[in-house]
């Protein structure tokens, strides 16, 4: 979405829950699932003033009628008939989502993002087209999503986390590809059609504990391109570099911000372009990483590190909590019973 304030300039301070250098503007671009933190001084004259926030896509139809609140001075005046709505970008305007993103920077200089990393991973995220010959199809072709050409099934009886702290077996696999199966020009080219159909699986990658890794996303032109905001639980990680077109492994990380690179968890990956984010994996789990798009999640635009334990005691992964779903709908363990008088959870805990 796009974002302004009728009249107004306003300081970004933060993003994501981690400080930036002061960044004036007077729109910000913000993806599904992120925070952004503004600082707003109401120095102009007395009256009512729009904020409103506007879609930012591209391909396909979409409602561009902006969302609207307002800003009342208090104080003596007549305010107007109807605020002023301020003028945005056009809803399209990868440039605008693009600049203002870039000009993110960590509030400190020489942070501790890897200088030097230990693993090295190339993620192409794809809409994908797959035969669709169920009674139910009302075409004869169903939209998919992948990471690497691989559409992530969820498990249908135990999660993964049980699975894996419990050292079961049968739920999972760890080969996620760390490259997509075959390269193609992903802004301008296409594969073979009967390259484009994903694969299916409930595949991870396993992480040592304290490996420095670097994932650099790809998006790519077929689905027609879109941006994809893409997360990752359990981690907040640096974005150094960011382009369009496709990622020249030779020639871009000389570009790269290792000096104030964004701390973020959320990061919009441009259409037909790519990312780069840095991170230390230094907390054990099974960690998500997936499309923050509901549809492209279902879809399944994911996949999932599995951090394994260091050697303290407190590197170690933690158990499933008792109240946590099996992939079917019920609890795996009795659920915590909220309310309890004699526990010391506040209600306020019980409601997060």
């Amino acid at each position: 979405m796009f974002f302004k304030i009728g009249n107004h300039n306003f300081t970004v301070v933060g993003t994501d829950g981690a400080y930036t250098k002061p960044l004036r503007t007077d729109y910000v671009a913000i993806s599904l699932g992120q925070t952004l933190d503004l600082l707003l001084e109401a120095n102009q004259p007395p009256s009512h003033y729009y904020m409103a926030a506007r879609i930012h896509a591209i391909g396909g139809q979409f409602v561009t009628i902006p969302a609207t609140g307002v800003i009342e001075y208090v104080g003596s005046y007549t305010p107007p008939p109807s605020p002023l709505l301020p003028s945005f970008p056009e809803y399209n305007d990868s440039a605008a989502s693009i600049g203002f993103t870039d000009q993110l920077k960590s509030l400190g200089d020489n942070v501790d993002v890897p200088k030097e990393v230990d693993e090295t991973f190339f993620y192409t995220l794809t809409v994908n087209q797959s035969p669709c010959n169920e009674s139910s199809c009302i075409a004869s072709i169903r939209l998919l999503a992948s990471v690497n050409n691989l559409t992530f099934l969820l498990p249908t009886n135990v999660d993964i986390l049980t699975n894996y702290y419990r050292k079961m077996s049968g739920v999972y696999t760890t080969d996620f590809p760390d490259f997509p199966p075959t390269s193609f020009d992903y802004v301008y080219g296409k594969p073979p059609k009967n390259e484009r159909a994903s694969g299916f699986g409930t595949s991870v990658r396993m992480l040592e504990y304290n490996t420095t890794v670097e994932v650099v996303f790809q998006g790519t032109n077929l689905g027609s391109g879109v941006e994809h905001p893409m997360h990752l639980h359990g981690y907040n990680f640096y974005v150094v570099g960011s382009g369009l077109g496709n990622y020249d492994r030779v020639r871009d990380p000389a570009s790269y911000n290792l000096v104030d690179p964004p701390l973020m968890e959320n990061i919009a990956v441009p259409r037909n372009g790519w990312t780069a984010i840095r991170f230390k994996a230094n907390n054990p789990g099974v960690w998500y990483i997936h499309c923050h798009f509901e549809r492209h999640l279902s879809w399944g635009m994911a996949m999932v590190f599995i951090v394994k334990d260091g050697e303290l005691p407190r590197e170690k992964v933690l158990p499933p909590p008792p109240d946590m779903q099996r992939s079917g709908g019920e609890a795996s363990s009795p659920p915590l019973v909220f309310g309890d008088p004699h526990t010391t959870v506040g209600k306020g805990e019980d409601a997060e």
